[in-house]
């Protein structure tokens, strides 16, 4: 079987609007970081080499091997995000006839539980720090390009409160306190940051266009 990230883009499409619930919001997100990144680094690309921007070449292309590298990671994220709804699944499946089996029951879903809230963090950690590179390559690269740079910003946004909204519902049923208070903590970080930086750049991108 196929991995989730080595299907065509039609594929991919079909399997989502199907009636398993995987992949779901948390693969799309990470989708939409990997798009971020594909963008981002298009963007890059298409500044390296031309005269207009060879100052700024070098620098370009430490933005292409940044984004590829998100671009990457984010890709297998997608895949990592159906596993950990799997696990947690399949914990639920456990048998829980006798107290003891209750008791492995009810700790092998914490478990899968938390590795599936950490799985989409880690996404959007990726996606929202992918928006400072993005920033970088809309302000400073090829200016024919800078609107795609904006979707590349806006499908990290996406990526970074998709993520979330993935983080908050995992996190709603797990009774670990202290981890469930760190990971709120990170993840009202993170929402806001992202807010924030999409909004300067589109309130940037009405300034030149």
């Amino acid at each position: 079987m196929k991995q989730l990230s080595e299907l065509s883009v039609k594929e991919f499409l079909l399997v989502t609007a199907g009636d398993d619930p995987v992949p779901g919001g948390g693969s799309v997100s990470a989708l939409c970081g990997s798009l971020s990144a594909a963008l981002g680094q298009m963007v890059a690309q298409l500044t390296i080499g031309k005269k207009k921007y060879a100052d700024v070449e070098e620098n370009m292309k430490e933005m292409a091997a940044v984004f590829n590298s998100y671009l990457d990671e984010l890709t297998q994220y997608i895949d990592k995000d159906s596993d950990a709804y799997d696990a947690v699944f399949s914990a639920f499946q456990l048998p829980k006839e006798t107290e003891e089996e209750k008791a492995v029951r009810t700790l092998k879903i914490q478990e899968a539980t938390k590795i599936a809230s950490e799985v989409p963090l880690r996404v959007a950690q990726k996606a929202c720090k992918i928006m400072d590179f993005i920033r970088i390559v809309a302000k400073t690269g090829n200016r024919n390009a800078v609107t795609d740079a904006c979707v590349a910003m806006m499908c990290a946004r996406t990526a970074v409160l998709g993520a979330l909204l993935n983080v908050r519902i995992n996190i709603s049923s797990i009774r670990d306190t202290d981890f469930v208070e760190n990971l709120k903590r990170e993840a009202d970080r993170l929402e806001k940051s992202a807010i924030e930086k999409e909004t300067r750049m589109l309130e940037w991108i009405k300034t030149i266009l």
